[in-house]
């Protein structure tokens, strides 16, 4: 018997993604509502209601709304949102970032997807916090960039218009993120990280680098302790991946296309000065991957079925 599946918000960037990731499998139904129908509220809530899981690719206020009108306590709910990442009441859709998170996804009715940047923070700076290695009160920045796709369709059409678009656009200046309560809540650290996004002219893929003294870290920690931290955190795991931290150069693109996420600690083992560094496709495991990994885990699925790795 298959699983019944309703994105609300199909017709969004994320949704796309998650419904070709979910096209053609044998043990997941896919109820689709036309362009008329998806924009009547009582189709809607029907289909909110008929479905086993909902997927929500919606803004916050719009996930929100679709929550409420779900009457039963049978569909299980994953938002792709901003909404819920903070909420009490709802699981954390981080399966590899803590020792137990993939049962307590599997088992929850309700389930934030990450944002895409905090992905690449949490998975450099959760394990090393937890180890010991980054003091949980230290003053952490965060520096990223990301493809242009993870401003949704305005910014799509900005870059795609044929216009001269910018190399690289900084923002967020302001240091006022939407993204930084989630970060801190879920590192588990006392500050809020300074955040630094950039957009920058390519259509998906995602750079996010943490920069760290550990020569003034209480426990000095050498790169190959942080490196020796992060593979231990995540050496079952099929989808995050850590990778020697010698290479000449990271690109953005590294990892776009598919559904992994690769972490690196580079620097100077003489000077104790560490960059971690987290590839990533910001529509895959920043966004849809992710997604379609949470639903395979709570549907009881071959957590990495329609993935690419």
């Amino acid at each position: 018997m298959s699983t019944r599946v309703f994105i609300d918000g199909a017709a969004g960037t994320t949704g796309l993604e998650i419904r070709e990731r979910l096209a053609g499998r044998a043990d997941i139904e896919q109820i689709v509502l036309d362009d008329e129908r998806r924009k009547d509220a009582r189709a809607r809530a029907e289909a909110l209601n008929a479905a086993d899981f909902v997927i929500l690719c919606l803004p916050d206020a719009a996930s929100r709304e679709a929550v409420s009108l779900i009457e039963n306590d049978r569909t299980r709910v994953i938002d792709a949102s901003t909404a819920f990442r903070t909420a009490e009441g709802w699981t954390y859709g981080f399966p590899e970032l803590e020792p137990g998170a993939a049962d307590a996804v599997a088992s929850a009715p309700r389930v934030s997807n990450p944002g895409c940047y905090p992905t690449g923070f949490l998975a450099l700076v959760r394990p090393l916090v937890r180890a010991g290695l980054i003091p949980a009160d230290w003053p952490l920045t965060v520096n990223a960039l990301s493809g242009y796709s993870g401003g949704g369709k305005a910014m799509i059409a900005e870059y795609e218009s044929g216009a001269q678009a910018p190399a690289a656009r900084a923002y967020a200046l302001a240091l006022a993120h939407k993204h930084v309560g989630e970060m801190q809540k879920h590192a588990r650290v006392e500050h809020p990280p300074i955040f630094t996004p950039a957009v920058v002219n390519t259509y998906r893929g995602m750079l996010v680098e943490v920069p760290l003294p550990l020569h003034i870290f209480p426990r000095r920690p050498s790169l190959a302790a942080c490196e020796a931290a992060l593979r231990e955190a995540y050496k079952t795991s099929p989808i995050v991946r850590v990778v020697d931290g010698d290479a000449a150069t990271v690109a953005i693109e590294d990892d776009a296309g598919t559904d992994r996420l690769t972490l690196r600690v580079c620097g100077n083992a003489e000077t104790g000065q560490a960059r971690l560094i987290a590839t990533l496709d910001n529509l895959g495991k920043g966004a849809a991957g992710a997604a379609v990994q949470n639903l395979n885990l709570m549907a009881g699925l071959d957590p990495v079925a329609g993935l690419t790795l």
